[in-house]
């Protein structure tokens, strides 16, 4: 593959927010995207500590009730209209991928490499950013649109009860992913003067 193919593919990576539930791709296929970035995204130390979890249909839409009934818990209830509509947008989807950290293997590689404990936790977020990534870039190249949502630790006691998953999973985050209903908006740029450098030849 050229290298301006994934380059191409990167730029189609957008965070798109009108979704539905109509797949260009079986389930089982989405679900094997995500499986293969489990298994060739890169981590420190080989440490895999990332743990992904895709849900689809009722179990996804079960997500974001959850997070309903944590945000009317504390958003006035005359203000609630504008957050049951976001919630309502992610309902709509066909599914959410959900990023977690196994904080036992973290903690593990702290015991084992004391030298480097202090940036055990720091490298951990990096490998789930790029799993994220991973996973966000290949749905995008197979048409399937998708937006990142951080509605932890709000969610987290109901995630972790609902699916039976270890307390040493901290979520870090929540992909939402669908068809296209609408594409994403147009997207600025801030000047590469002063984000960018190069130096030597």
């Amino acid at each position: 593959m050229a290298y301006q193919n994934i380059q191409q593919t990167a730029q189609t990576r957008r965070s798109v927010y009108a979704l539905n539930k109509t797949l260009p791709l079986p389930a089982a296929e989405v679900a094997g995207i995500v499986e293969h970035a489990v298994l060739h995204t890169p981590s420190s130390f080989n440490s895999q500590s990332t743990r992904v979890v895709v849900l689809l249909g009722a179990e996804h839409e079960k997500l974001w009730q959850f997070a309903e009934d944590a945000l009317r818990a504390i958003v006035p209830a005359d203000k609630f209209a504008p957050t049951r509509q976001k919630l309502d947008m992610f309902k709509a989807a066909a599914g959410s991928v959900l990023f977690f950290e196994d904080q036992e293997v973290v903690k593990g590689l702290q015991a084992q490499f004391p030298a480097y404990a202090d940036n055990f936790p720091v490298w951990a977020e990096h490998a789930n950013a790029m799993h994220q990534y991973a996973v966000w870039t290949t749905l995008a190249a197979a048409g399937i649109g998708a937006n990142l949502q951080h509605y932890n630790p709000l969610i987290d006691a109901a995630v972790a009860k609902e699916w039976a998953l270890p307390a040493s999973w901290t979520l870090r985050a929540q992909m939402v992913f669908g068809g296209i209903a609408a594409p994403a908006g147009e997207k600025t740029f801030a000047p590469l003067e002063g984000r960018f450098k190069v130096f030597g030849a």
